[in-house]
């Protein structure tokens, strides 16, 4: 492969694997898998969360797509791409420990952002928590953010069609 067929392969899957982790969190964590996921949406002491089982699949993912490409464990049906698509849910995986556990929970560093996307990041994402329960809930994604305004619009539909409960400070 080319450089540049590299590089696009790797920003793709970057893409891509927010896209899996959008409708991940939205349709498993929020759905059947909500088991794992419930820690997270709940005050707790704990360093680790049974939340936290959802990198390792992410992780199992990404080595998976490393040993696809690679010749050295698939021999002559090694697929080249998968290595770089490996690489691209790594790069994600960083992204999200760093946006999400990092900046958002502040589990590695304590900082607030006062303005700009990181802001929006947070906000968007403090608005997911608004939610009690697995029910309703606005965005689901981890490194693009909606407006804040409109989420909130959003949480407050959702309480006055019953669809959320939503807690009394976000809507």
């Amino acid at each position: 492969m080319s450089l540049l067929a590299i590089l696009a392969t790797v920003l793709a899957s970057v893409i891509a694997m927010e896209c899996v982790a959008w409708a991940s969190h939205k349709y498993i964590m929020h759905g059947f898998g909500w088991g794992w996921h419930r820690d997270h949406h709940e005050p707790h002491d704990n360093k680790l969360e049974k939340n936290d089982l959802y990198g390792i699949a992410g992780a199992v993912m990404s080595i998976s797509m490393f040993a696809i490409g690679s010749p050295l464990i698939m021999g002559a049906a090694a697929w080249e791409p998968g290595t770089w698509v490996g690489l691209g849910i790594l790069f994600y995986g960083i992204i999200y420990t760093l946006i999400h556990d990092g900046l958002v929970h502040q589990r590695y560093f304590k900082y607030v952002p006062k303005r700009g996307y990181a802001k929006r990041l947070v906000q968007a994402h403090k608005l997911h928590h608004a939610t009690i329960g697995k029910e309703g809930g606005v965005s689901f994604g981890f490194v693009f953010a909606r407006d804040p305004a409109k989420l909130k619009a959003e949480l407050r539909a959702q309480r006055e069609a019953g669809v959320a409960i939503v807690r009394d400070a976000a809507g």
